[in-house]
């Protein structure tokens, strides 16, 4: 192959920078990054790791514009369980399935206008959301509340509303994880799930609320990191020309940002590697290359720079392919610019929106008659461990608000064969409310409960998670999600019985 003259050579380097969404470590934004935002580097992607409080974080995007003042911001605030802007206290708006549950689209609407508006004003531009997966197989690991619901078309028409809601805020929605999610017993972060649905199926089903999605306008798409035989047995969809390219943009005629879901995930560095992975997604049509969840330093952001440019210089990635993507993000950038400059006029804003919502979308469920507690309770809270997607640090349950509304109560977190015994002992005869979290997925957790029910039929049981186990205890409270604020909301319906 020819060599490239020199200006080539620098534009190229520079649109290999402007395709990658990196991470960082820390709560300032290092040198090596503020320099390579001066170099071509177009986004940087936030983490839970990287956010203190929102003026630090305003601070901290004030910082990067500084540098570069188009750089597109990205955040993974699916809010719900997955939550970075308010990691250390969990979110202040229900996530996806607690929306589904009410199934109000003007409420979807403005929760998600709401947290719009509050990502704006830290800076933030760019949201790895809405979840438009339909959560088809209940015992999907991964998922569960991160989806709207089981049914393509409450998913479809919630996802839209999403997407609507965010966008007016001008912070662009990036609708996931094409072709879907939902219908895996796999965590990508893991290994490479397989869903083995026909063709009919899916587009009838999975591709629903990704139709809607571009209808309402969606700027960008999350490509999933799964293997889907019936549209390409032999790519997995990020690495996959026929999904992105022919399907995505040829069939459903879909032409804003397509980004990847994060590239060290095992299921494509276990199985191609982060860099050869890179090259095949932004042939496949991936526009930017979403990195830095776990591998968040200067160097991991050189390796794909070089990678990148080498993939031209061999010919294994046309250079007109790269240049494109890098257009795109470009374009997508100028669009927040814009936006940022010359907001929409500003919407009634409803800073309590979020725990409304919780609040409608609590279940509840007598199954015998009981007289609500009041005075102090022991609250067993029966650990599954964290969903990786959500990570372990945000705290969840109704502990500290029933301590709050029933002083004296006590709290415990138990997991394992022995749980429902040790949480007996530690309640030393206290009414028990016991939480759980997907009580369908887990047999200790079910055998836990047995237990406490065995002892006290008037176990009070909050199920947190994807309620498909029959409600069982005096009072069963399902909350869809297990945001700060539905926690507050079943808290209240604890004590109101």
């Amino acid at each position: 192959m020819t060599a490239l003259a020199s200006g080539t050579t620098d534009t190229l380097t520079r649109d290999a920078l402007t395709v990658l969404q990196p991470g960082f470590a820390g709560t300032t934004a290092p040198d090596w990054l503020l320099r390579r935002l001066g170099e071509g580097l177009a986004s940087v992607g936030l983490f839970g790791r990287n956010i203190a409080t929102p003026e630090q974080l305003t601070a901290l995007t004030a910082r990067l514009r500084a540098e570069r003042d188009d750089v597109l911001v990205a955040i993974d605030e699916e809010s719900g369980d997955v939550t970075r802007l308010e990691v250390r206290t969990g979110s202040s708006f229900p996530g996806n399935h607690a929306l589904g549950t009410v199934d109000d689209v003007a409420l979807t609407r403005e929760v998600a206008a709401e947290l719009g508006r509050r990502l704006a004003a830290c800076g933030v531009d760019f949201n790895w959301a809405p979840s438009a997966d339909v959560n088809a197989n209940p015992d999907n690991p991964v998922i569960g509340v991160r989806s709207f619901g089981a049914d393509p078309a409450l998913a479809a028409r919630h996802t839209a509303a999403y997407v609507t809601g965010l966008q007016s805020a001008g912070v662009v929605a990036c609708t996931k994880h094409f072709p879907g999610h939902g219908d895996t017993a796999v965590d990508s972060h893991l290994a490479l799930p397989r869903i083995d649905a026909d063709a009919a199926l899916l587009s009838e089903r999975d591709l629903a609320p990704f139709r809607a999605a571009i209808a309402a306008g969606t700027r960008a798409v999350m490509s999933a990191h799964i293997l889907v035989p019936a549209l390409d047995p032999d790519h997995p969809a990020t690495l996959s020309r026929r999904i992105l390219t022919e399907l995505l943009r040829g069939e459903l005629g879909y032409d804003g940002l397509i980004v990847t879901d994060g590239m060290e995930m095992n299921a494509i560095a276990g199985t191609y590697g982060i860099e050869r992975g890179s090259v095949l997604a932004l042939a496949a049509g991936a526009d930017a290359i979403c990195v830095g969840g776990g591998l968040c330093d200067e160097g991991i952001v050189q390796r794909l720079q070089d990678t990148l440019v080498a993939a031209v210089r061999s010919g294994e990635l046309p250079e007109e392919r790269l240049a494109d993507a890098a257009a795109r993000v470009r374009a997508l950038a100028d669009w927040t610019t814009r936006a940022r400059r010359s907001p929409a006029p500003a919407a009634a804003s409803d800073p309590e929106i979020g725990l409304t919502a919780a609040r409608r979308a609590v279940t509840v469920t007598r199954t015998r008659p009981a007289a609500p507690p009041t005075g102090p309770v022991h609250v067993a809270t029966f650990n599954p461990g964290a969903n990786i997607a959500v990570g372990d640090e945000t705290p969840w349950g109704v502990g500290a608000e029933l301590e709050r509304l029933l002083p004296g109560t006590t709290t415990g977190f138990f997991t394992g064969p022995d749980a429902g015994e040790e949480a007996l002992k530690a309640a030393d005869g206290r009414r028990v409310v016991a939480v759980v979290r997907d009580e369908h997925r887990h047999p200790w957790m079910r055998t836990a409960l047995d237990t406490l029910l065995a002892a006290d039929p008037d176990t009070v049981v909050v199920e947190m998670g994807v309620p498909q186990s029959s409600p069982r205890g005096a009072l069963h409270i399902a909350t869809h999600g297990a945001a700060r604020v539905c926690g507050v909301a079943a808290a209240e319906a604890v004590v109101a019985g």
